[in-house]
């Protein structure tokens, strides 16, 4: 495209310059015939043609029979071969006699002058077409270098953008692709500030997400598998050892208790494994009413402080005054209870877990506050993702699955509320729901 536009250029820009000689040839003629009409003599003749006696014009002066009245230097014989025949001209007011300059030495132009009806002949003027071909051979090597030095400098363009545009592309779809096939380790620069560079980074958070997502899934199925087989091997075991006949009524008392722990274990475990479905399928559903803040919170009192006190630690509640929530009880206590069990199981014996209501305005604040050992400043942002556990080992004193958390900030959110968590590692948490 761009070669097509400097050849047309170069083409109009030659013609505008021959038109300009044309004119400037025509102009020339018919200013020196004007001359000579109003002052007809032999020195006006002499001074025409010392006028154009240079190295690019000349002129011929004729009388109407063709005789030279007057000429410069030009050969008379090269009119012969500008196929110009003096006797012969036929013009009523000027004409251009030859007009190839790229093939003529010269190009020509007549004008006839009358002085009386027996005096008449022809002004003839010629213009060196070297002029012209120089010209022309000038704008067509400016325009070659123009070309060149163009062509020179789109590449190194070409270069850049390929460099800075192009090639980050390219290596984004690439990373796209690798995503697409389940890679996710991905690694893409992020070098500048602009659109490309937020796009980068955008894709390369996605890629670590989707790796760290991947780790974390597959260390949540290797904790589940570890979770159930203990139950299990606990109740396969214990279910041969009450086949024996042998056993006194207290063993057998206590191996039903065993069993009955390991099957509770378990059936937390499924219920923890549907509240994820759940959380995938975006199946919960809250049904708001009011009722009394102040027995609701004393029955979650009462449920969950004697796990609080087979491991020696104080639960403490603090529900300021008397007022009605607007909530989903059953969902609001599943947050609650959630949120406790979470501090029970990271929190040392002999500490203390403080459940504190209050009211602001319409507003319902509920704090659930421990002693445990925290969260990391770098972990709080993930804290409420599926599957993500601050904890990495899989004991069972530390025995969370990684979806207590995101069970509560869906429901919370479910209830038009927001959660916010204050941390310091070895120090303990703080989580304040308001709703």
């Amino acid at each position: 495209m761009d070669f097509f536009l400097m050849f047309y250029l170069h083409r109009n820009i030659i013609n505008s310059k021959v038109d300009e000689e044309f004119e400037t040839l025509l102009a020339n003629g018919a200013n020196h015939r004007d001359v000579l009409m109003e002052h007809y003599s032999d020195t006006t003749i002499k001074h025409i043609v010392l006028m154009e006696k240079d190295a690019n014009r000349e002129v011929i002066i004729t009388n109407q029979q063709g005789a030279v009245l007057g000429k410069s230097d030009i050969n008379v014989a090269l009119l012969e071969q500008l196929n110009l025949r003096l006797t012969d001209l036929q013009v009523e007011k000027y004409k251009i006699l030859v007009s190839n300059w790229r093939d003529s030495p010269y190009i020509v132009s007549a004008h006839p002058y009358v002085i009386n009806p027996k005096q008449s002949g022809y002004v003839i003027m010629f213009f060196s077409t070297s002029t012209i071909n120089g010209m022309v051979a000038d704008l067509t090597m400016h325009f070659a270098i123009a070309g060149v030095t163009s062509f020179i400098v789109l590449f190194i363009v070409y270069a850049v953008l390929s460099k800075v545009i192009t090639r980050p592309l390219i290596h984004m779809k690439e990373a796209t692709e690798k995503l697409s096939e389940g890679n996710f380790q991905v690694r893409l620069s992020v070098n500048s500030k602009d659109e490309l560079g937020e796009l980068a980074g955008s894709i390369q958070k996605l890629a670590n997400d989707l790796e760290r997502l991947k780790l974390e899934r597959n260390e949540f199925l290797a904790s589940i598998s570890h979770e159930l087989s203990t139950p299990l091997t606990y109740l396969i075991g214990y279910s041969k050892v009450m086949s024996r006949g042998n056993l006194t009524e207290q063993e057998r008392q206590q191996y039903l208790e065993i069993i009955v722990e390991e099957s509770n274990r378990m059936k937390e475990l499924m219920k923890n494994l549907l509240d994820l479905a759940r959380m995938d399928e975006n199946s919960f559903t809250v049904k708001k009413a009011f009722f009394a803040a102040r027995p609701f919170f004393d029955g979650i009192y009462k449920l969950v402080e004697p796990s609080f006190a087979m491991k020696n630690m104080k639960l403490t509640l603090h529900c300021e005054g008397e007022y009605q929530l607007f909530a989903d009880a059953l969902r609001l206590e599943q947050i609650v209870i959630n949120l406790l069990e979470n501090a029970l199981n990271y929190s040392d014996e002999q500490s203390e877990v403080i459940l504190h209501v209050s009211q602001n305005e319409e507003k319902t604040i509920i704090s659930v506050m421990d002693s445990g050992i925290g969260i990391p400043a770098n972990e709080i942002d993930f804290i409420f993702e599926k599957l993500y556990r601050v904890e990495k080992s899989r004991s069972r004193a530390f025995g969370g699955s990684g979806i207590g958390l995101s069970v509560v900030k869906e429901l919370v959110e479910a209830h038009g509320g927001t959660i916010e968590v204050k941390s310091k590692r070895g120090k303990g948490s703080t989580f304040t729901i308001t709703i």
